[in-house]
């Protein structure tokens, strides 16, 4: 009897969290267990600390791709096979999995599962959730197939039939999860001018960044003019930031030994300028060393990871959304207007609040990461800012630094991985008590700049 209640005291306690705190601590739970199945002997071939696999699990978790060993040679086909699900699961989101074996049972979903679902989505509200996932199960499914058709086409010929196919297959999920784990110790720098690498990858990493509402808007309408605001605004802003990097990295690094001038034909210069004018956008691979980028290059990149990609997608960062709201809001302020306008519609105050909340937990995070990170590590500081900035926005690119910290620095490094995937927004909400004001107080003035 008493164990029995222990046992409903211990999930009334559980059904009382509120959801971003249960999410949070299901991902923690998935971190765990993927660690212990890391450090099994069947999983590695020896030499795996337990930091090592804690990092590992944390950055697939998390969709990151940051690394402290060579994914490639130090774990089995088992191992490899746990980070792929570890990645598919932190991409696509454990809710989602929740609602599909919910469904299998024959189960229905409830408000508390459906509330946790819309903070693991990232929605506002809890309606055509179930519609949603089938739409996020489809997509990623199909697009990962189709992913693996093509690069086996280059893998296969290379490995053999089996090998070839498994590293198709996981670097398709690692792509469109924008996880950016690669089973290569140069990610795919020895395919810096093959076309079909260059254009399959990035396509899948680009797909999942778009986010699941994107797609599903673009299949259902097809044309630019009936979708609706946010697919609009993901299009546009993508489209924007992928030719503004791609221009900006070419004119940057055309004359670097270290990257583009060391390729030997304009056309190979151009794709590889494509493929790191892209990847920044949460996806984590390169093919070129990013050690030998100017200060100028890194400091663009780090704005790219920061950015990141779309709501409701794999990827991390602030999203493109709030890039665009943040400027249509210092538009309207030197308009002084009091709303923002943008394809025919217009954005609220609650928008801007949650966009500039975002933000100042975002800027707040990486710079306290960047000055623990400091205390410890003697590195240069752009090369630390440039780890956090590629914890923060789960990206995986990094300029050598991580291997070379300390367990403290490791440390930070995880937990800014995990903030980065959870959400600062999500974590504002769990720390803030929500509730009506009881007391109203008469407005004042405050002199700003």
């Amino acid at each position: 009897m008493q164990r029995m209640f222990n046992t409903r005291s211990r999930k009334t306690r559980l059904e009382r969290l509120p959801p971003p705190a249960l999410l949070a601590l299901m991902y923690l739970v998935l971190i765990f267990v993927g660690t212990a199945l890391l450090l099994a002997p069947v999983s590695n071939h020896g030499g795996v600390t337990w930091g090592d696999a804690l990092f590992t699990s944390t950055s697939a978790v998390t969709v990151t791709g940051l690394v402290v060993v060579d994914i490639g040679s130090t774990f089995t086909l088992f191992g490899q096979g746990v980070i792929a699900v570890l990645i598919q699961m932190g991409g696509l989101g454990l809710m989602t999995f929740g609602v599909l074996l919910w469904r299998a049972l024959g189960l229905p979903l409830n408000m508390p599962q459906r509330m946790i679902l819309r903070e693991d989505l990232n929605q506002t509200s809890i309606g055509n959730l179930t519609a949603l996932v089938r739409v996020i199960m489809l997509v990623a499914l199909g697009c990962e197939a189709v992913g693996t058709l093509l690069l086996a086409l280059v893998f296969v010929p290379e490995l053999g039939w089996a090998q070839g196919l498994w590293h198709a297959a996981f670097h398709a999920i690692s792509a469109f999860n924008n996880a950016g784990f690669a089973l290569y110790p140069d990610s795919l720098s020895r395919w810096v001018g093959n076309p079909l690498v260059n254009i399959t990858v990035p396509a899948l990493f680009i797909l999942g960044g778009l986010g699941f509402i994107v797609i599903a808007d673009i299949c259902d309408k097809r044309r630019f003019r009936t979708l609706m605001l946010h697919s609009k605004l993901m299009l546009v802003g993508t489209l924007g930031l992928i030719l503004w990097a791609w221009v900006m990295f070419a004119a940057l690094e055309w004359t670097n030994l270290g990257t583009l001038g060391g390729l030997d034909s304009t056309l190979d210069r151009l794709i590889a300028s494509w493929f790191q004018a892209v990847t920044p956008r949460t996806a984590g691979f390169n093919t070129l060393d990013t050690t030998a980028m100017h200060d100028s290059t890194a400091l663009l990149t780090i704005t790219l990871m920061l950015v990141g990609g779309g709501s409701t997608s794999t990827a991390g960062g602030i999203k493109v959304t709030t890039l665009f709201v943040l400027v249509l809001a210092t538009v309207a302020f030197f308009r002084r207007s009091t709303t923002l306008h943008i394809f025919g519609r217009s954005l609220g105050g609650d928008e801007v609040m949650k966009v500039m909340a975002l933000t100042t937990i975002s800027i707040v995070l990486m710079l306290t990461g960047i000055f623990f990170i400091s205390i410890t590590h003697d590195g240069e500081f752009l090369h630390l800012a440039f780890e956090v900035a590629s914890a923060f926005g789960t990206v995986g690119m990094s300029m050598g630094a991580t291997e070379d910290l300390d367990g403290f620095g490791r440390a930070m490094i995880m937990i800014i991985m995990f903030l980065g995937r959870v959400g600062p927004l999500t974590l504002g909400f769990f720390l803030a008590t929500q509730g009506v004001p009881r007391v109203r107080y008469p407005a004042g003035q405050v002199y700003l700049g």
